[in-house]
């Protein structure tokens, strides 16, 4: 009997809606606990020395202005962390709007912009509430103008990455089609925070605080959007 339950046990938490809110809201609480404490780790400074190690190690230790690796590497980098600069977040997310504005998908469309746009609000507030200076540990050939903390360019990238991947994913009819475009977000993501890091314009702490504030708000942005599809003001097919 007890195998039997539990062989039918992951098709009754898929049927079950009551269970897939519970564990999404945990997992959107999870997130926002571990951006709280490490918040709590930076503003006390005892990320210090864990930033200064991951920093150097992706330095050539004879000329902390040259990144490890080849030429090639380098460049990449400077390409991978223009997915997360505001003119590309921006022109996605304007392109993709007129995509949904075009099938007369108006709740994707408003969903999307506002999701992004908040993200790229909330990012902007953060980092003129701590101020955080950039690094200096390295020199570095990236231009910026605002704080360190949390990364913009990651939290960018998860808010838009991650609402676009959930957006397309939902009228994908298979779930490997899926899986896959969530895949990609995912990995979009990832590499533009490490680009940052990598560039020697961030301290890691300040990528892993965009991550995870960009996932929060995106989840965040979901459960509005789940809520207002069951009260009737937005397409329920979008969620």
């Amino acid at each position: 009997m007890n195998g039997s339950f539990l062989a039918t046990l992951p098709d009754l938490v898929r049927r079950n809606v009551e269970v897939k809110v519970l564990v999404f809201l945990a997992l959107v609480v999870g997130t926002i606990w571990g951006l709280a404490e490490l918040v709590s780790e930076v503003v006390e400074g005892d990320t210090t020395t864990f930033d200064r190690a991951i920093l150097l190690l992706l330095r050539n230790p004879a000329d902390l202005s040259d990144p490890i690796g080849a030429p090639w590497v380098e460049e990449a980098g400077r390409d991978l962390t223009a997915f997360g600069g505001a003119i590309m977040i921006t022109g996605i997310t304007l392109l993709t709007s007129g995509f949904f504005l075009l099938r007369r998908q108006y709740a994707s469309m408003l969903y999307l912009l506002a999701a992004v746009g908040g993200g790229i609000v909330l990012s902007s507030l953060a980092k003129g509430f701590f101020e955080r200076a950039r690094p200096e540990l390295v020199p570095y050939d990236s231009l910026v103008y605002t704080s360190s903390f949390p990364s913009g360019h990651s939290m960018m990238a998860a808010t838009a990455y991650l609402t676009l991947g959930v957006l397309i994913a939902r009228i994908l009819p298979q779930n490997r089609l899926k899986a896959y475009v969530m895949s990609i977000a995912l990995l979009i993501t990832i590499l533009v925070g490490v680009s940052r890091v990598y560039l020697g314009v961030h301290w890691p702490t300040d990528v892993l605080a965009g991550w995870m504030g960009g996932a929060a708000w995106a989840m965040i942005c979901l459960v509005v959007a789940r809520y207002l599809a069951h009260r009737g003001f937005i397409e329920t097919s979008m969620v």
